[in-house]
């Protein structure tokens, strides 16, 4: 069995009326405005009192309250019901709660707990009009209690202290006055229409202002003040207020009031609620911001003509709503928007709503005017002592709204560079293949060819590569040199002893002193004309030295660069790095092939002519990008640097995240010292578009681009999460059009990112397109590595710091298609 026991009051007024149903707490406000005197009933142990209503007709009230609970619960635990059930909640006494549903002995201490009576719900309201007042603070209500020890039961109850809850009073209420009011603007678009609209119908209107877009579009707040409008405040950035902090509201409050006073000269007292959702209060949560805005001075504006003109019902409706509403006496202001969305049915409402109005003999005021008050009382002028902070104010704005700006052309700047590149590039590289596929090379070109192998601390890879190098084929007699820098494993032992009986594998040993140095010592040991090096963790292709050797029969080469890939796509990171090589590196040297500025030949797979080489000065040690570095000087050379698709070679990447960016910020900061090195270049004619393409184009989108990337994935990210915000707390009166906007952009942005991989993957056909899959997603993980990598090499460069070769873990994992 479960029992429901009743918590509320009935209101018996005329003999032969039903009685009205009243909650405690409107019970207990009336008991205390007409001075009633509840007393608890002894044959029923009900409360009772009786009251006269203004017309002094006799009312008779009937309650249940938490005395009256405590009895019940008493006498139901000898029935031992399942449960017990309460009717009605929000009706109910709140000190009820002190008992019901709680264990323990029903007893006199249980009861005395009783004796004090908070409000927990409901707010009082007092007058009549939109402009509210809070004019009395929560009271804690307290009364006797009187426990029967021999029944166990209350049977006496007596009010010493009534309990009231937040009274609000209305002020504002006016025959035949009407105040039109938009809120959430300024907008760039929908503002001015308004502000026409107004003055060409003569009419004044209060603005209840964002300060996010106030900031952005000043020049409509001062025009708005010029043509005799009020401004109000809603907020800096449009939250739900009954859901933030009073310090988040305060600063909401405070940075739009510094905005008005650096913008307009003015303060202003008038605030409104975002969403108007306190434009009524009706719970404690609701009235306590509006009373710590009433507590900095400002006036609280709801409203009770709401047309609803943000669902786009229609200017007519609009107009109709406004007319019948107004026509009604429901209230004297009027919500409309001038922003957060499509306002044209708004814009076109505002001539009927004046016509009609002012055909039924309404006066359009603003604010101040309804309240009888002074426009300077409303919206006071900035005082002489705080004028220079105002004008500080004023700074510290523009400098944001620049900021914003800048970001924004960022944005478009950014997807105008993408698609001229991916134009620019693509074109050339759909050339550079139709041109190489067409071209004809002499197969009676044979000369002598050495591959130099730098080797440091690769014993688990050294035998893969050199096996890899003596299966190549060769077009003429072909050595392998492998030099040992100092390492601290076996690399040296197994080189040597694996390969001793072969005369065309010679290993060298020599203290340590970084790659360049290691790859000089290799030159110096032939004779050859054309020597390859090669990563000691890369494996080649059965033609690779082939196809790479044959562009030398032209005697402007001076170098080749190969295909590099990613052997070893064993996870996700190295999947995505296989990805940047085909759809950025190798589109890139395909397109730079054709206007011969082709700015690094990699250390994985390159070929070089000695004799230029030597007279270059070698490979150098004053940067970490020592193949940038003698790429770039072997071209200011005036000699030719080609790419060759078919030369192929599989570089072990790293597949963790501390590798990858060890490795990235010794590419990234070589490739930013090399470029300074060779800065001498920089639209000098005679380089041509080494200087004029490449390193421009180094600096754009290798340096500049990853720096502020970041800032379109924040800001997409800031989207998202702003309008889930919006959308989850106000789903009606959510507008997507910025989110839209914003969503759009960057799609284009992404655009860009796959057409370009599309064509990487047509260019290279043998390559698996299913890789595709996975460059949406490198976009939210792999750039930003990218950018953080970019981000720390920007400030080492910007120190000065040196920085010495790093040490990446080998681990044999290039796979070798057979």
């Amino acid at each position: 069995m479960i029992v429901a026991i009743g918590n509320y009051a009935y209101d018996w007024g005329s003999p032969g009326q039903p009685a009205e149903e009243r909650t405690f707490e409107e019970a207990v406000l009336i008991a205390k405005e007409s001075e009633g005197k509840p007393r608890l009933d002894p044959a029923s142990l009900n409360p009772t009192f009786s009251y006269a209503d203004d017309d002094d007709r006799r009312h008779h009230v009937w309650l249940l309250d938490a005395t009256t609970a405590f009895n019940q619960l008493v006498t139901l635990r000898s029935l031992q019901p399942r449960g017990v059930a309460l009717w009605r909640l929000g009706s109910e006494d709140p000190a009820l709660w002190k008992v019901f549903g709680r264990k323990g002995s029903l007893d006199a201490a249980r009861a005395e707990e009783l004796a004090e009576i908070r409000f927990a719900y409901g707010v009082d309201y007092e007058g009549q009009g939109e402009v509210l007042e809070v004019t009395a603070q929560p009271q804690i209500g307290r009364r006797t209690i009187k426990f029967d020890a021999q029944r166990g039961l209350i049977s006496g109850e007596r009010f010493t202290a009534f309990p009231s809850p937040y009274v609000i009073t209305r002020h504002g209420s006016a025959e035949r006055r009407i105040v039109l009011t938009f809120d959430d603007g300024p907008d760039p678009k929908s503002t001015p229409l308004i502000l026409d609209a107004l003055r060409d119908a003569g009419v004044p209107a209060t603005f209840f202002i964002i300060g996010a877009n106030g900031q952005n579009h000043p020049e409509l707040l001062r025009r708005a003040i010029a043509e005799g409008h009020e401004l109000g405040n809603h907020t800096f950035t449009h939250p739900n207020i009954s859901s933030i902090s009073p310090q988040q509201l305060e600063l909401e409050l405070s940075a739009t009031q510094h905005l008005l006073a650096s913008e307009v000269g003015r303060h202003s007292l008038l605030f409104r609620s975002p969403y108007a959702v306190d434009a009524e209060p009706e719970t404690i949560d609701q009235v306590r911001p509006i009373e710590l805005a009433a507590r900095q001075g400002y006036v609280n504006v709801g409203m009770q003509i709401d047309p609803d003109d943000w669902k786009r019902p229609g200017s007519d409706a609009i107009v109709k709503r406004v007319v019948e509403a107004a026509e009604r006496g429901e209230g004297n202001i009027v919500l409309l928007h001038d922003s957060g969305g499509d306002r044209t049915q708004t814009i076109a409402a505002i001539p009927g709503i004046v016509e009609e109005l002012h055909k039924r003999g309404f006066e359009f005021v603003t604010i101040a005017q309804l309240l009888g008050r002074s426009r300077d009382a409303i919206m006071p002028p900035v005082p002489p002592e705080e004028q220079l902070r105002s004008r500080f104010d004023g700074a510290a704005f523009a400098v944001i709204n620049w900021a914003g700006a800048a970001i924004d052309w960022l944005f478009v700047l950014g997807i105008v560079l993408g698609i001229a590149r991916l134009l620019f590039v693509g074109g050339l590289a759909v050339y550079q293949r139709y041109r190489e596929r067409h071209r004809v090379f002499d197969p009676a070109y044979a000369p002598s060819v050495a591959v130099v192998v730098p080797a440091f601390n690769e014993e688990k890879v050294i035998v893969q590569t050199i096996a890899s190098l003596l299966a190549c084929d060769s077009p003429g007699p072909l050595e392998i040199i492998v030099v040992d820098d100092g390492s601290s494993d076996a690399t040296y032992r197994v080189a040597s002893e694996s390969f001793a009986r072969d005369p065309r594998v010679r290993v060298f040993s020599q203290a340590n002193g970084g790659k360049p140095a290691a790859l000089n010592f290799g030159f110096a040991q032939t004779t050859a004309e054309i020597v390859v090096a090669l990563d000691a963790d890369t494996v080649f292709t059965r033609d690779t030295v082939s196809k790479l050797v044959r562009h030398f029969k032209d005697p402007r080469v001076a170098a080749v660069a190969g295909n590099t890939k990613v052997g070893n796509r064993i996870n996700l990171l190295t999947r995505w790095q296989a990805l940047e090589y085909i759809t950025s590196q190798n589109l890139d040297r395909r397109a730079f092939a054709v206007l011969n500025c082709i700015t690094v030949v990699p250390g994985a797979v390159g070929a070089w002519r000695r004799e230029l080489v030597e007279s270059a000065g070698g490979f150098r040690n004053d940067t970490l990008a020592e193949d940038a570095d003698l790429t770039l000087a072997i071209r200011k050379l005036g000699k030719h640097i080609v790419y060759e698709e078919e030369a192929i070679a599989l570089t072990e990447a790293p597949d963790t995240v501390r590798g990858f960016i060890g490795q990235r910020y010794r590419w990234m900061y070589g490739t930013m010292q090399a470029a300074w090195k060779h800065r001498d270049v920089l639209f000098r004619r005679r380089y041509g578009a080494l200087g004029f393409v490449a390193l421009p184009n180094v600096v754009i989108f290798q340096v500049l681009f990853p720096l502020i990337s970041p800032i379109m994935d924040l800001l997409l990210i800031g989207s998202l999460g702003s309008a889930a915000f919006s959308y989850s707390h106000h789903p009606e009166e959510y507008s997507a059009d910025n989110l839209w906007r914003v969503l759009f952009y960057y799609a284009l942005f992404v655009s860009v990112d796959y057409l370009a991989a599309i064509l990487a993957f047509a260019l290279e056909r043998k390559e698996s397109w299913g890789l595709l899959i996975w460059l949406f997603w490198q976009r939210f993980f792999y750039r930003q590595l990218m950018y953080y990598v970019a981000i720390k090499s920007t400030i080492t460069s910007l120190k000065g710091v040196l920085v010495g070769w790093g040490r990446l873990e080998r681990k044999a994992s290039v796979q070798v298609e057979a």
